[in-house]
């Protein structure tokens, strides 16, 4: 992490043998969208993304079959040798699927409970301390996530009507915003209360609205040292779910605020459920607080590039990192510090790939057909030939066989 940014100080969680808070990494999570009954399809999906990188995986828990599903499901993923923890999504019932399942209660590292639809009115607290109480007999942390979309509306209503008697009264997006902080915290105080420790109680405000999650996030940071997990839900697809997503949450990091990211994606048709992953981690990592995977850097393309030879070769190159980084991760220490540079003329070409670990300067429109590759800051070898992506690769592999450390 950049020595510029000094994270907010917040306790510890353990969630199974990940930790989040406490000075611990930000963690790279995410959920799937398979029929959690569908036993088959939810460890195939939750084994992609574990893969992806993806360090702990939600899981919706909705009806008594998806519950009695979960164990099987944590067999599944130890069969595999697929130890990320799971984390069970809970919604109306939770208290109930709990305490029928037991083996669901064990085999889940996490309940995400949800203030706003916990239970309604006097049932409210009753439901919400058996699941807190569950929690308790069986060691698991919980998650209290508040959502505007399913804000506990008798304490919005009472916060709008106690504004509104105000001789000043404040816009109504404020109290909302201050009727999510107080929902988390005011159902973090109940969970103490109920002989739960900080350490095992990790916060969230979601809303779909950049600013919106920016002031709710403050605010919540502001009133309490829980560890906090970001995310702009809804945030839509494609690049719009990626930019609203890095907008919101790219404040937040650099102010040190938060502990646990997802990017909550809506997934082009038949998509792969992995990219929201991946795009997490690329957060994290051009920040400068974790690394990952190898960066490339590629210049964007200009009338001095007309050849799609330097396109073709970053796509491959970038292709083959991410392919690759699974056995250089097990294979060699601190590879996914590497920095690669694909560059498509003379302009920036050698200065930027004199930066990076090793880059390579392809030659632009009217330029000489070859590509000088800086290796550490100096021109090592010149390739020619319609195989250079093959011959770069073997240079990439051949500098991690001579930089890094192998694991023993």
């Amino acid at each position: 992490m950049s020595n510029m940014i000094q994270r907010r100080k917040t306790v510890s969680v353990m969630v199974g043998d990940v930790a989040i808070g406490g000075g611990a990494p930000i963690v790279v999570q995410s959920m799937t969208n398979t029929d959690t009954a569908d036993v088959d399809a939810t460890v195939a999906q939750t084994a992609a993304l574990a893969r992806a990188g993806s360090e702990l995986v939600r899981v919706t828990v909705d009806r008594p079959e998806a519950a009695r599903a979960i164990p099987y499901i944590r067999d599944g993923l130890d069969r595999l040798g697929v130890n990320v923890p799971l984390v069970g999504d809970f919604h109306y019932i939770g208290h109930k699927l709990l305490q029928d399942n037991p083996a669901c209660a064990e085999a889940l590292a996490k309940y995400r409970i949800n203030p706003g639809n916990v239970g309604f009115r006097e049932k409210r607290d009753t439901q919400f301390s058996s699941m807190i109480e569950t929690a308790l007999q069986f060691g698991k942390p919980v998650r209290i996530g508040v959502n505007w979309g399913s804000l506990d509306q008798d304490l919005a209503t009472r916060m709008m009507d106690e504004n509104a008697k105000l001789a000043n009264p404040k816009p109504a997006a404020e109290i909302t915003h201050e009727a999510l902080v107080v929902s988390a915290i005011e159902s973090a105080k109940r969970a103490e209360a109920l002989g739960m420790g900080r350490d095992q109680i990790i916060l969230s405000c979601k809303v779909s609205e950049v600013q919106s999650l920016i002031a709710v996030y403050r605010m919540l940071a502001d009133r309490g040292d829980y560890a906090l997990h970001l995310g702009l839900t809804e945030a839509g697809m494609g690049s719009k779910g990626i930019v609203a997503s890095t907008a919101a949450l790219a404040v937040l990091l650099q102010e040190g605020i938060g502990d646990t990211i997802r990017i909550s994606l809506t997934p082009e048709p038949g998509g792969d459920r992995t990219r929201e992953v991946v795009v997490g981690q690329e957060i994290l990592q051009t920040m400068g607080f974790r690394s990952f995977v190898p960066q490339v850097t590629a210049c964007p393309g200009c009338g001095r590039t007309t050849s799609t030879v330097f396109q073709h070769l970053a796509e491959r190159i970038q292709g083959y990192v991410r392919d690759q980084m699974p056995a250089w991760r097990k294979q060699y220490t601190g590879v996914e510090e590497l920095n690669l540079a694909v560059m498509g003329c003379i302009v920036n070409g050698p200065g930027e790939s004199k930066y990076a670990d090793i880059g390579i300067s392809l030659p632009g429109t009217g330029e000489e057909p070859a590509a000088p590759v800086f290796i550490d800051g100096k021109k090592a070898v010149t390739l020619r030939g319609a195989d250079i992506a093959d011959q770069f690769k073997v240079l990439v592999d051949d500098y991690i066989e001579s930089h890094y450390e192998k694991r023993v």
